[in-house]
């Protein structure tokens, strides 16, 4: 009876235009995260982590997926379908805490949280063997914020990132949920975690800039970075697709590639959709299991728009990474 129930949700996904491995994926059964704490060299913090390791984790060179949580998660949160991801390529894995939900000081992308997820990183290089040229980091919402800082701030830590529907400037989404001058939540947790409204201060403007991926992604041009959103987020999410798009754009003009233009993150965002898509956009991408809109690269980065809201692929994105490969340091 189980298995009819499971080829006939499969059935119905596919049909909904899903990919077969994203219909799949409920199916899989994850096993159990081990849970420790590590301790934090910069303040004696004790942050916990959950991690997951294949039986030749210790014998052999593995891949690991470092997986972050959302903006308002801590350690505890279930990623099953991003665990999956990872169990079944055979990689290690582990969510580090990074100081919990962001709404206070060292929370929220601050040098304490980013330390954190060093701390994560070293102590599975401590306890397994891990492939020095595949450290993989991803994360969704808030993770993604947080995957593109880490990229900006260690771009030499890992050997490919993929951030999805993720913050890129804390100004500007700070006055995104300002609603008729009065902050909503996610203006409130800002508040809470920077003592106050951009434009008061240097020193308090220099803290925002610090935990804003659009001012470090420039040094992220030789690390593999995949960014991508769903062209909805906005409306009918807490991240404007734009977010993805600057901080792509970032990127490209370190490089010296070509840029989405005003007009076409203009149209993305008011649309749904561009008029005359150029044939660089028109990309048919199984992973992603959804439509395309606007898929961009430069060098090592590239950017994916697709049909969708506020959410991450981690089938996507987890084929994506697992063609990246480079030395960390």
């Amino acid at each position: 009876m189980r298995g009819t129930y499971e080829r006939w949700l499969v059935a119905i996904l596919l049909a909904l235009g899903f990919s077969r491995s994203h219909a799949q994926e409920s199916q899989v059964t994850v096993p159990p995260l081990e849970k420790t704490q590590v301790v934090s060299p910069s303040d004696g913090h004790h942050q916990p982590v959950r991690y997951w390791a294949p039986q030749a984790g210790k014998q052999q060179p593995t891949p690991l997926l470092i997986l972050l949580h959302t903006w308002g998660g801590d350690v505890n949160q279930k990623h099953d379908d991003w665990q999956a991801e990872a169990v079944q390529r055979g990689w290690l894995y582990i969510q580090p805490n990074f100081r919990g939900p962001n709404k206070r000081p060292e929370a929220l992308g601050s040098k304490l949280a980013r330390q954190d997820i060093l701390d994560a990183l070293d102590f599975m290089q401590r306890e397994f063997n891990v492939d020095g040229s595949r450290v993989y980091l991803a994360g969704v919402s808030g993770g993604g914020h947080m995957t593109m800082l880490m990229a900006g701030h260690h771009p030499e830590k890992f050997s490919a990132a993929s951030a999805w529907v993720g913050i890129s400037d804390i100004t500007e989404w700070y006055r995104f949920h300002l609603k008729n001058g009065k902050p909503d939540n996610y203006a409130q947790n800002i508040l809470d975690s920077l003592g106050g409204p951009p434009g008061e201060t240097s020193d308090r403007d220099a803290d925002y800039r610090d935990r804003s991926p659009v001012n470090w992604l420039h040094r992220a041009t030789d690390l593999p970075l995949d960014i991508a959103a769903g062209v909805f987020d906005g409306h009918k999410g807490s991240v404007p697709v734009s977010h993805s798009l600057a901080a792509f754009n970032v990127v490209a003009k370190a490089n010296g590639t070509a840029i989405v233009n005003a007009t076409e993150m203009t149209r993305l965002w008011e649309v749904g959709q561009q008029a005359e898509p150029p044939a660089i956009d028109c990309v048919d991408d199984a992973a992603f299991g959804r439509r395309v809109l606007l898929r961009r690269v430069s060098k090592h980065a590239r950017v994916s728009i697709f049909q969708g809201g506020h959410e991450g692929l981690p089938n996507a994105a987890c084929a994506w990474l697992a063609q990246q490969q480079r030395v960390t340091r």
